[in-house]
């Protein structure tokens, strides 16, 4: 926890935005990348602009100081860096005016009381529980990757345990160990080089594909996944690593091979892959370059295809029935059409009704 909690004015030029930041890392953020860069991805991936607007309007809340470590004699922000971007916008209106962004315009008062901003020194070691449960358990929660992310540096670089670390953040729900699998199964997939995470077909990572895909059946046994209470680098077995890269591709997608993921949303996307891992034949089909959904269909039950195919029918039919009057202008072409329909339902009833009784002959209406 932190213990230094003495506030100190330190001058904004002093200050220097924390590349090692989760939610920096996940927008490919390196230790080479410069301060407007950076000011460029929270401004437009972080919501800075909301922020330019209440510290334009309210000033900067003084009694929520940013937390900085001091490393290799600079000022790193460890907490507070989207408040940074948006003082330093405000200071430097250059930035704004390169970008076209539109900020308020201080006055000279207003832009000197925000020259410093109030500070409480720590270092990452004595600030990651008060930092895990604000952002991964608490109020201000960051991205899935994000949290990951920080989970597994705090594991590896201070050496706690996912256990402790779920215990001092308040998680019930293993959490913590879910995120570290998920960023181990994608780190694991890399060191054995059958998927780099740059060549990913869209520009951000969407990990909450992958962290929640690991708790579906289906992804779990296609890749023979361990359990998430163990704490290993490699939770996929060896044996397995090939169909691991495959289904990296299908989340992520290829920029190299110019081919987009195949599930672009977790509902319904998401719950479709899984079925289709569960089903060897719709495998093959996604294998062989199929759509998910015509995967998907091959891995459903027929029983369950026929039953919706009949409602949806029925659901087409009431709506067009209810536009009957004034929808139908006499066309003889659309009679052809229901005449048609009408020769697919009595079929269609003709050879339901032999299936289900085939000496009953009176026909069966809905009641």
């Amino acid at each position: 926890m932190i213990t230094k909690t003495n506030t100190e004015s330190i001058p904004v030029k002093e200050l220097h935005f924390d590349r090692l930041n989760p939610r920096l890392a996940e927008y490919g953020v390196r230790p080479e990348t410069t301060d407007k860069e950076i000011q460029e991805i929270l401004w437009d991936a972080m919501d800075v602009r909301e922020l330019v607007q209440s510290i334009a309007a309210s000033g900067f809340f003084r009694h929520e100081p940013i937390i900085v470590a001091k490393e290799k004699n600079k000022n790193i922000v460890i907490e507070g860096n989207r408040r940074l971007a948006a003082v330093k916008v405000l200071l430097d209106t250059q930035v704004a005016k390169k970008n076209g962004w539109e900020i308020p315009t201080l006055s000279k008062d207003e832009r000197n009381g925000l020259e410093t901003l109030p500070v409480i020194f720590s270092d990452r070691k004595e600030s990651w529980r008060y930092l895990g449960f604000k952002h991964v358990n608490g109020p201000a929660k960051w991205s899935s990757y994000a949290k990951a992310k920080y989970i597994a540096d705090i594991h590896r670089d201070h050496k706690i345990s996912l256990s402790d670390i779920a215990n001092q953040i308040g998680d019930q729900h293993r959490t913590v160990q879910r995120l570290y699998r998920g960023l181990m199964v994608i780190e694991q997939a890399e060191r054995m080089k059958v998927y780099d995470r740059e060549d990913r077909f869209r520009q951000r990572l969407a990990f909450s594909h992958l962290y929640t895909g690991l708790d579906y059946d289906g992804v779990s046994s296609f890749i023979s996944l361990k359990a998430e209470d163990e704490e290993t680098k490699n939770p996929v077995p060896k044996e397995k690593v090939k169909e691991l890269g495959e289904l990296c591709v299908w989340l992520y997608g290829s920029k190299k091979d110019n081919r987009p993921p195949v599930v672009e949303s977790q509902n319904p996307d998401l719950r479709r892959l899984n079925a289709v891992l569960n089903n060897r034949e719709a495998i093959a089909a996604l294998r062989a370059g199929s759509e998910l959904v015509k995967a998907f269909e091959i891995s459903r039950p027929p029983t369950a295809v026929f039953e919706e195919a009949l409602l949806a029918a029925k659901r087409e039919l009431t709506t067009a029935r209810a536009h009957l009057t004034t929808g139908y202008d006499k066309s003889e072409a659309l009679l052809r059409v229901v005449g048609t329909i009408a020769e697919m339902a009595d079929d269609i009833y003709k050879e339901m009704e032999r299936k289900r009784n085939p000496e009953k002959t009176k026909r069966l209406t809905e009641k």
